[in-house]
């Protein structure tokens, strides 16, 4: 899944689309005292990810997450903290109906908010522990339930489901090519879904699990089934969230940026350094001083990449350094995810091992820990060669470490002065 910040599908014509998140759960199955949708994943929160799917796709009008009321602040810091918009908190129910019940009232009683919403058309249900939900799966739902009332998404069984009888003996089993797993997300025009939830009995709304089963129960509506990625899973256990970690790095490492400035000795290490990095990953490449305000650079800040290196042929550069991280800090990019920066310094003297003293090396490191508090992971990698014949060495050497940096994204190395 690759972070997106913008609308890249047709939006449903002439459908007003709104979204409804019961983000309520305790997570006793993730065990632990934090519910996994507050659980953090790179530093930020489970739920944030999943509002921010919605939140990127413009047709979709406003996001309704539905909590419990102990964990009402906490989501509204999280929305603060993550600039998050669209977004109304709505208070949740006991179980996992009243809560979407509770969701979709905002549409209709003024009871569940303090002020009215505009009714949508067709309203999207989505766990908000489903992080990596793409906009080409919600407009295929929206536009099912348009024509069917009700849709949602489905994956084949990975396991053959069977009953077992009274003694504890199988029954039966299924056919598994029979059978699908639901999935999220559902899409629904909103007068039947709101219908249905307004005729469900109490045991409907205290057991029940299928959304999609109140439209053909009470509706009479048969849902659209339509065929869903592999990438809808729902974090449930501690190892989902381990897995989440992965995906999210894995995406936020398809890029980097390296800088350099024009001089002839940085000019031509940064140029093997791209020969280097580019088989294993896209190289955006720029080369101007920081102080200029340079249009390229900034398009890549505006873009999709989370990982820069400056490389300098000073030992330490902090100031040059504080200047990228200020334009780092002020496009909003470590806003939403964390941002690795390498700064790389090349040194060609001939006794390098003695000049690195413990006063600058406590420096780096109290610099690089004031940076992690703007979401900025800051590593140091020197570069040191005397025989420019083995420079290719040192410089794949340095392409190593920097992807390792990249892909890892570990905050506990963070300040420390790696030697290529």
């Amino acid at each position: 899944m690759e972070p997106s910040s913008g609308s890249r599908g047709a939006a449903p014509a002439a459908a007003a689309v709104a979204a409804v998140l019961p983000a309520g759960g305790s997570g006793e199955r993730l065990g632990g005292a934090t519910p996994k949708q507050f659980c953090a994943v790179q530093g930020r929160p489970l739920v944030s990810y999943t509002m921010r799917a919605m939140e990127r796709i413009s047709w979709i009008s406003d996001i309704i997450v539905v909590v419990s009321p102990e964990n009402i602040e906490t989501m509204k810091s999280i929305i603060e903290k993550y600039g998050h918009k669209r977004v109304t908190i709505v208070k949740g129910g006991v179980t996992r109906h009243r809560s979407i019940f509770n969701g979709l009232k905002v549409f209709a009683e003024n009871e569940f908010s303090n002020r009215l919403l505009q009714k949508p058309e067709v309203v999207i249900i989505h766990d908000a522990v489903r992080p990596f939900v793409e906009e080409d799966i919600l407009l295929k739902v929206v536009m099912a339930a348009k024509d069917h009332g009700a849709a949602g998404a489905i994956r084949p069984l990975v396991s053959t489901v069977i009953a077992s009888a009274a003694d504890g003996c199988l029954d039966h089993s299924l056919e598994r090519a029979r059978y699908r797993a639901s999935e999220m997300p559902q899409a629904f025009l909103f007068n039947i879904i709101y219908e249905a939830y307004q005729q469900c009995t109490d045991y409907d709304l205290d057991y029940g699990t299928e959304c999609l089963h109140l439209a053909l129960k009470y509706c009479k509506t048969n849902a659209k089934l339509v065929e869903g990625t592999a990438d809808l899973w729902k974090v449930t256990y501690k190892r989902d969230l381990y897995a989440a970690e992965s995906i999210i790095k894995d995406s936020l490492s398809q890029q980097v940026c390296v800088i350099t400035s024009v001089k002839e000795d940085v000019a031509q290490v940064s140029f093997l350094l791209h020969e280097s990095l580019k088989s294993q990953i896209k190289v955006e490449a720029v080369s101007m001083p920081l102080s200029k305000n340079d249009g390229h650079l900034q398009d890549i800040f505006s873009g999709q990449c989370y990982s820069f290196v400056y490389i300098n042929d000073k030992k330490y550069a902090i100031e040059e350094t504080q200047q990228l991280v200020d334009m780092l800090e002020k496009s909003n990019i470590p806003l939403l995810y964390p941002v690795v920066l390498i700064s790389v310094h090349l040194d060609v003297s001939e006794n390098t091992s003695c000049s690195i003293g413990v006063e600058e090396l406590t420096r780096i490191k109290k610099f690089a820990r004031e940076v992690k508090k703007k979401n900025i992971l800051l590593y140091g990698l020197l570069i040191q060669y005397e025989d420019c014949l083995l420079l290719q060495e040192t410089v794949n050497s340095a392409a190593a470490l920097i992807l390792a940096l990249i892909m890892d994204r570990n905050p506990e190395l963070i300040g420390q002065l790696l030697v290529a």
